[in-house]
């Protein structure tokens, strides 16, 4: 696409259509639209479509579709022979639902090597935490006794899970996370995780990258299935971080 084009400006209407993601910008790649806002009707369009929300403060709302995108089938998480091992030793407990508005809570204040600050603004928090109470935005919790280690929130659709932010508050606590959100959407025939964009960490786990075309497709079929309702009712879960070094 021509990079002179200016970039889209959402209406104000939240049922208003998104400009198709074949528009969106290669540099930065995926920047597609800006404005709009945050209700739970426009993000819950988004995601059915592909489409995010990402920006700092201080800026518009801008929404992003990027090629490729970072997935995985559930059932393929890679975790290492070491990392088994050590899996084995662990203690921790796992939950869901439970501490959702802690996790991220705790993504928006945690440290990222080479960022400054935090996307996750106060704006960004509000609308997931809207989400959250209408039954779309889920997480993940890694404990110990009552102490939060680790954790992971994102937004589900139909039989897709839309990876959103990860926090480790002890060495391996996202990785458990990941492998215990792999391990539900399992039981639930989830589809594919998303991890939106390349990252070592997410590539370690097996996540890989998906054009933006194919991963669109499996979107619309996968959003449009009937969810796995029960599988987000908040409890602990009757596995703990031991049973994930046993491929499920």
């Amino acid at each position: 696409m021509s990079q002179m084009l200016p970039l889209p400006r959402l209406s104000a209407d939240a049922d208003a259509p998104f400009p198709p993601v074949a528009l969106a910008l290669d540099e930065p790649n995926g920047l597609l639209a800006f404005g709009g806002d945050l209700s739970p009707t426009r993000l819950l369009n988004a995601y059915s479509q592909g489409i995010f929300p990402w920006y700092s403060n201080g800026q518009p709302i801008l929404w992003w579709s990027p090629d490729p995108r970072m997935v995985i089938a559930p059932g393929e998480l890679h975790l290492s022979r070491r990392f088994r091992r050590e899996l084995r030793r662990c203690a921790w407990q796992l939950a869901v639902n439970t501490r959702f508005a802690e996790i991220i809570g705790q993504c928006a204040e945690q440290p990222r090597p080479g960022q400054y600050g935090t996307w996750i603004t106060a704006e960004m928090r509000a609308a997931y935490l809207r989400l959250h109470r209408l039954g779309h935005a889920h997480s993940v919790e890694v404990l110990d006794g009552g102490d939060l280690v680790g954790g992971i929130y994102g937004i589900a659709i139909g039989r897709m899970f839309f990876g959103e932010s990860m926090v480790s508050l002890r060495p391996g606590g996202s990785k458990v996370a990941i492998a215990a959100l792999c391990r539900l959407l399992l039981q639930g025939s989830y589809v594919l995780l998303d991890g939106q964009v390349e990252s070592p960490h997410l590539a370690s786990l097996g996540f890989a990258p998906m054009p933006r075309s194919a991963f669109i497709a499996v979107c619309a079929r996968a959003c449009a299935a009937l969810p796995a309702a029960p599988l987000w009712q908040p409890r602990r879960l009757e596995f703990t971080a031991a049973a994930l070094a046993t491929p499920a």
